[in-house]
């Protein structure tokens, strides 16, 4: 009877041990293949609109960095004009124009927007016209 009750208690603790020792073992991960990082977003100007390339051209002709007519095309010799104007301005020579030399080429930002006399911006701004109010 002692024989049965020992090998009970030994059959009982075996079978609570069993769990506690898959318990001790580190976990895997699923058997799928392993999830990979989306590809980065590109952010930033990749190419250059046929307009923009026909202006650009158009200003590097005019200044004597690129010869022949605007082909509308941003190609190789667009490239090479375009990089030559900004290292002989001494800045970066990129793939892309850099907006000073863009401004330097005439084609940055319009300043059609500036205040006028008769804008409302202006009045504002001059003394003058600015209302008093009394008490």
């Amino acid at each position: 009877m002692k024989s049965v009750r020992l090998l009970l208690s030994s059959a009982l603790l075996v079978a609570t041990a069993i769990p506690c020792v898959a318990f001790s073992h580190a976990r895997r991960g699923p058997t799928s293949p392993k999830h990979t990082k989306p590809a980065p977003k590109h952010t930033g100007q990749r190419a250059i609109d046929d307009n923009r390339a026909t202006e650009i051209q158009t200003a590097l002709i005019k200044s004597g960095y690129l010869s022949g007519q605007a082909s509308g095309h941003w190609d190789s010799q667009t490239e090479a004009a375009m990089q030559k104007f900004q290292s002989d301005n001494g800045w970066q020579t990129k793939l892309m124009p850099d907006s000073r030399a863009i401004i330097k080429l005439g084609l940055g930002p319009h300043q059609d927007a500036q205040p006028t006399a008769s804008s409302p911006a202006f009045r504002a701004a001059n003394p003058s016209d600015t209302p008093t109010f009394s008490q």
